[in-house]
């Protein structure tokens, strides 16, 4: 096990936290919560505080595993379960990487080519053009910017995109009793034919999906090593993921307000526009479109970096545990296995800029569902009784118990998607 970490100062703490909220939050969040806005309105908000509240469950698990064992929760996975969760996670890892890559190009493609169209060019021409540079600025900060400029870059687009949202959300929400009814009372809408597929996508995309995995390599570049580090580690969580459940709310209610059939980017665009011609918001009016389009070219610019930078620490990390011959015993950006995935995260999903944003989008956030009850059953085997950590770090009983709920609940919501 390795040594304490040196204490750090209070704002110092709340680095990785601030990267989960920042990646986590993002085309998925912006897309999935406006559009279930939009269909279902504010009474699944409480699907959005579930959501949150799982992901702060399941992230802190594998970072209290880490700290306890020394091992990163894939490391652990593949050395006691490597038969089951090598084929299942790589298939599962490229699929993912493909599908959000191609969202987040072609969110950030279209919202820029809004903000300042190319000359010559249809807007369609301009979302490809867009997606490339910034896929290329990203891949460029991510390689030469080391984890300190990734970090303060984060917490820029956060702090804007999380300002902009909540700002808007007070100025056009009137009816906040329904609001507080929505966060509190559980109702999956089944007047609407996408009622539970959506309230799945909201739970299970909200706060990133794979990437929470990632807030262990996180805590490693930020110097958390033991236990030691566990209480500040919960309240760096606990503030990433406040912010996530508010911010996800937020944008619910303001796609609630969407007078639209539009989907995806194309929702968010319709927003903006009315916004613009909002007679409450006055002469702000105007200037309110303009701080939600560059507020939400952040929010997704942040999810863009943050999936490019941390991503390939997964694949490196796999390959280490399952194919390398001199194992590492910390997965850095300097190895080829990290640098072949970034340039193939960075290029590959350029494809899908060829294709329509919404079915992307739909599409990884039902995977990002599938990805919470696979997470869950791994903390319950490796933390869930001393077999595998004999030591500190293990569940309680109430961890254990919400870890059974979860899955209980995902395969009551699988079944009533068969049966309907």
């Amino acid at each position: 096990m390795s040594e304490p970490s040196p204490k750090k100062k209070l704002l110092a703490r709340f680095g990785p936290g601030i990267l989960v909220a920042a990646t986590g939050v993002g085309a998925g969040d912006l897309a999935g919560g406006a559009i279930a806005g939009n269909k279902l309105g504010t009474s699944v908000l409480w699907a959005v505080l579930v959501g949150a509240t799982l992901k702060f469950m399941l992230t802190e698990g594998l970072a209290r595993w880490q700290l306890a064992s020394g091992e990163t929760l894939l490391e652990g996975a593949i050395k006691r379960f490597g038969r089951f969760t090598k084929p299942i996670f790589l298939v599962y890892l490229l699929v993912w990487s493909f599908f959000v890559g191609s969202a987040l190009l072609n969110a950030i493609g279209v919202i820029s080519a809004t903000i300042a169209p190319i000359t010559g060019l249809e807007t369609t021409e301009s979302k490809i053009v867009y997606g490339i540079v910034h896929s290329v600025v990203a891949l460029l900060l991510v390689r030469r910017g080391g984890f300190q400029l990734f970090e303060k870059l984060m917490a820029v687009c956060i702090g804007l995109m999380f300002f902009v949202v909540m700002v808007i959300t007070v100025l056009i929400h009137d009816d906040w009793f329904a609001t507080l009814q929505g966060m509190v009372i559980p109702v999956i809408p089944t007047d609407h034919p996408e009622g539970l597929s959506w309230t799945v996508a909201l739970i299970g995309g909200v706060g990133g999906t794979v990437t929470v995995l990632c807030y262990g390599y996180w805590i490693r570049e930020s110097g958390e090593q033991s236990l030691d580090d566990l209480k500040s580690m919960r309240l760096d969580l606990g503030v990433g993921y406040v912010m996530t459940a508010l911010f996800g709310m937020a944008m619910v209610i303001i796609g609630s307000h969407v007078e639209s059939s539009a989907t995806g980017t194309s929702l968010l665009l319709g927003l903006s526009d009315q916004l613009a011609g909002n007679p409450s918001l006055g002469s702000w009016s105007l200037v309110i479109k303009w701080l939600f389009l560059i507020g939400t070219w952040g929010a997704v610019f942040s999810s863009l970096l943050g999936v490019w930078q941390s991503v390939p620490y997964l694949f490196a990390d796999f390959w280490n545990q399952s194919f390398a011959r001199d194992k590492v015993t910390k997965i850095t950006q300097e190895l080829p296995t990290y640098k072949f995935y970034l340039y193939a995260l960075a290029t590959l999903p350029i494809l899908g800029l060829f294709t329509k944003f919404e079915h992307a989008q739909k599409l990884y956030a039902v995977l990002g569902a599938f990805f919470v009850p696979m997470l869950a059953v791994i903390l319950l085997l490796l933390l869930g009784s001393g077999r595998y950590l004999p030591g500190q770090g293990r569940n309680r009983r109430a961890t254990n118990v919400a870890l059974v709920l979860t899955l209980l609940f995902f395969l009551y919501l699988a079944a009533e998607q068969l049966a309907g």
